[in-house]
């Protein structure tokens, strides 16, 4: 994942690969999607935290060590709120782990419709960004000022990779994926993410346009004001003895939830691009599951 990519830098030093984040980040959506037995809604939710601040610890601390390797990021402090923080984004997009409708109907058979499957697929990344938002709030109780930045830095770039791969999933479970490379899919979604809304709509039928998009700074503009409100937004969870350590998992909650309602009602007013998709998705279809 381009996270964890350093591009050519008098002080280059070999980063772990980008599948150790892509690898974390999934587990840490898979962690949050598991359907629980029927309990207390209290014992679910207090399991949920205590699997996601696993989770989400380690998502974060391997983004944090490339963000300061070699004491750069402490050096840049805030700075990383800005074009180096938008660049690590704009080059992890296209390995962040999106999973096709096939697979999402088989990990979660319980859905029978594409709004259940959605919400589904919604609430593991709510409580994924809630878990990061946690962990950065209780990164403030560490005497290292200087380390304070790079936690925030890394929690907003791992919550904008559970959003983006939200996203992504839901033009999936929607019938109305992006079209194109690997990359030319990437910077829809995360134009999409930028915007706050579903991809627009010229871009399923023309992937050229998104070749175009994949390198234009318009879009990396919009990735950069979008990290650097997110990043502003972060800074009352530096309140120190744990009590950012909540407002920072309410917030990015709330925020969470806010973007997925928008992108959906965004997309549930669409006609996917095949009216059988979903039927052609199901579990014992015939179509190969992703692993």
């Amino acid at each position: 994942m381009g996270l964890i990519r350093r591009r050519r830098h008098q002080d280059f030093v070999p980063e772990p690969g980008g599948e150790d984040v892509a690898a974390e980040l999934a587990a840490l959506s898979a962690e949050m999607e598991r359907e629980l037995p029927e309990k207390h809604a209290a014992v679910r939710e207090a399991w949920y935290r205590r699997k996601g601040s696993q989770r989400a610890k380690s998502l974060v601390g391997t983004v944090a060590r490339v963000l300061g390797r070699g004491g750069l990021a402490a050096a840049k402090g805030a700075g990383y709120g800005g074009k180096a923080l938008a660049d690590r984004l704009v080059t992890a997009a296209p390995r962040i782990p999106v999973r096709g409708l096939a697979t999402l109907r088989a990990q979660h058979p319980t859905a029978v419709t594409p709004e259940e499957l959605a919400e589904l697929i919604t609430l593991g990344a709510c409580r994924s960004s809630a878990a990061l938002g946690a962990g950065a709030g209780a990164a403030a109780m560490l005497p290292v000022p200087p380390a304070m930045a790079v936690e925030i830095a890394a929690e907003t770039l791992s919550v904008a990779a559970v959003e983006i791969k939200l996203i992504a999933e839901l033009h999936e479970i929607y019938g109305t994926p992006a079209l194109g490379t690997a990359t030319q899919r990437a910077a829809a979604y995360l134009g999409a993410w930028a915007d706050g809304r579903g991809i627009d709509r010229m871009a399923l039928i023309r992937p050229a346009g998104l070749a175009a998009m994949a390198v234009g700074s318009e879009v990396r503009q919009k990735v950069r004001k979008r990290l650097a409100r997110s990043t502003l937004r972060k800074l009352p969870s530096l309140i120190p003895l744990l009590i950012g350590a909540g407002i920072g998992a309410t917030m990015n909650r709330r925020d969470t939830r806010r973007l997925a309602d928008r992108v959906r009602a965004d997309l549930a007013g669409r006609a996917p691009l095949d009216a059988g998709y979903w039927a052609a998705a199901a579990p014992g279809a015939g179509r190969a599951v992703e692993s």
